[in-house]
């Protein structure tokens, strides 16, 4: 899975999944950019862990759900190669409630982030990787966005969207050497799940066939195959990184 001289833009990746796959395809040797919306000192720390392999690594402030923040961080990456090779879209938001306690602004905040970002990125990126009829496209979706899960309406649209706008752009792309996929993680260890009891952990442990709770590293290392010249043959496919939850 060499990726040597590549560049890569990861988006959401000052921690979790998104540190992981940073790190990942850095390890590969691809040129990292990757952007976060608060911490910037979370982000730097991607940075370096990335300039350990050698590679040119920069995190960049941005809100994916504004058009013009993606511009501006598609526009930074093309600044080291002149060129953007893979695309990542891993930034996402939950706003967890039932449906009846839901807000509007639950609902649109989460949408506008996980979908419309995702959405956004893509559009931009797409017309670069055409023009050199070559790039890799991956986007981490959920397994909530394939089955539902109470609680997450907004996230499990926006994530069952994000599948759809994948396999869609997976035959409008394809022609042009251009690969679009999705993966889908089960239960990973994240801030999101360390808020949980170690009670809560083995009960969801024990619904998974591996019985464990999947590592941020389980992700990336299916990501860094989808980005590369291996899976040169593999396009609007969803992969699940789920230990076998279902």
């Amino acid at each position: 899975m060499n990726l040597k001289g590549k560049t890569a833009v990861v988006t959401g990746g000052s921690r979790g999944i998104g540190r992981a796959i940073c790190v990942r395809l850095a390890k590969e040797g691809a040129n990292v950019v990757t952007c976060y919306a608060n911490s910037s000192a979370a982000a730097e720390e991607t940075v370096k862990l990335c300039q350990e392999y050698g590679v040119n690594a920069v995190c960049v402030k941005a809100d994916i759900s504004v058009k013009e923040d993606v511009e501006a961080l598609l526009a930074e990456a093309q600044k080291i190669t002149g060129a953007i090779d893979i695309l990542v879209n891993n930034a996402g938001i939950t706003r967890d409630k039932l449906l009846i306690s839901m807000k509007d602004e639950d609902f649109d905040d989460v949408i506008n982030t996980n979908l419309k970002g995702t959405f956004y990125a893509m559009r931009a990126v797409a017309k670069l990787m055409m023009k050199k009829r070559y790039g890799r496209i991956v986007n981490i979706s959920s397994v909530v966005g394939v089955y539902g899960n109470a609680g997450q309406i907004n996230y499990s649209a926006s994530k069952a969207g994000v599948i759809g706008m994948t396999k869609s752009l997976a035959k409008e792309l394809g022609s042009r050497g251009i690969t679009c996929n999705a993966v889908a993680p089960g239960f990973i260890s994240t801030d999101m799940t360390a808020v949980l009891s170690d009670e809560v952990k083995a009960n969801l442990a024990a619904n998974i066939a591996l019985k464990r709770i999947g590592e941020p590293e389980d992700v990336a290392n299916v990501v860094a195959f989808l980005a590369s010249d291996d899976a040169s043959y593999v396009t609007g496919q969803v992969i699940e990184v789920s230990g076998g939850m279902n």
